[in-house]
């Protein structure tokens, strides 16, 4: 895997895709299979090109959606795709400027050596977003290489796409989002030291930071979760969101893993999303609270223990 915007030339040429891919869903990931199985067949490279911030970022900053994939959630699911390459432009003011043609020529052709190009169905690339199908086609004729479309892959009849994700995570449906993505929707991050509320209370949490400001946060709740710790996936609980059942408590991202006890201060852990079960109530006392956390850990135990298909969670 690569960061550099050129290539070393070895003679096998490459088949290409470009994007943004965030989310990585199910429909890029059929883009994915495509180049890498052309790439197989012809003896060539297969070469991912996708941008780094996303490019709505630099354009129209107030527009920017927040992100399904960070950039390195984005490298480490793209490591385990089977692909050769993987190549992060940076997007800037002066790449927003060039044409369909020049950005072909100059990074595709003369930086990467493509020979085919393969790109999903509602995908144009260049300025304006000028470089649709057809006008590929036509650069790919007068240049010499091969354009195909990948078709949109559907899900309950309708294409997949990372803003169809996105409006399923706001609403807290992460099932729906996770049939998109063909896996649970997933953050992660540190764990750092909180009030301790939960241990006092009898429900000990690892208090998870967040640092990617970009990272989409799912609606605010208590949700059914799978911890992901030093590779061990763990069924849990997560709050997201405000307390107010303590006044003036921030917002968390709170994890409390079912059946687990350990020391997580300092550790890296990712928490997979599984089930939304409520939303955040404030409670007249911290026993009112406590007896609904333990309705709460019963709930997250018979979906955890039920759930079946791309987004299980055991």
């Amino acid at each position: 895997m690569t960061e550099a915007p050129g290539l070393p030339r070895d003679g096998r040429g490459a088949v290409v895709t470009v994007g943004t891919f965030d989310g990585l869903h199910r429909g890029h990931h059929e883009v994915l299979r495509e180049i890498v199985g052309r790439a197989e067949r012809a003896g060539r490279r297969s070469v991912l090109v996708t941008f780094h911030p996303h490019p709505l970022r630099i354009i129209r900053p107030e527009d920017a959606p927040p992100l399904l994939t960070t950039a390195a959630e984005k490298k480490e699911i793209l490591a385990a795709s089977g692909l050769e390459y993987a190549v992060f432009l940076e997007f800037t003011r002066g790449l927003q400027q060039y044409s369909a043609r020049r950005f072909v020529t100059e990074i595709l052709l003369d930086r990467l050596g493509m020979e085919e190009l393969v790109i999903g169905y509602d995908h144009g690339f260049g300025r304006d977003r000028e470089g649709g199908v057809d006008t590929l086609r036509e650069i790919g004729d007068e240049l010499g290489f091969a354009v195909d479309v990948v078709e949109a892959v559907h899900a309950l009849d309708t294409p997949i796409s990372a803003t169809r994700i996105r409006r399923a995570l706001a609403g807290g449906d992460v099932v729906a989002a996770a049939q998109g993505l063909g896996r649970p929707y997933a953050l992660e991050g540190p764990v750092v030291h909180g009030m301790r509320r939960g241990r006092k209370l009898g429900f000990p949490t690892a208090n998870i930071a967040v640092a990617d400001t970009e990272k989409l946060l799912p609606h605010e709740g208590v949700y059914a979760v799978r911890g992901v710790v030093n590779g061990e996936r763990i069924p849990g609980l997560l709050h997201l969101g405000p307390r107010p059942t303590f006044r003036g408590s921030p917002p968390t991202v709170e994890l409390h893993l079912l059946g687990w006890a350990g020391d997580l201060y300092g550790m890296r852990v990712r928490v997979e999303f599984c089930a939304w079960l409520r939303e955040i109530l404030p409670f007249a006392s911290a026993a009112a609270l406590v007896e609904q956390m333990e309705r709460d850990r019963d709930a997250g135990w018979e979906v955890l223990r039920g759930q079946q298909g791309p987004s299980a969670c055991l």
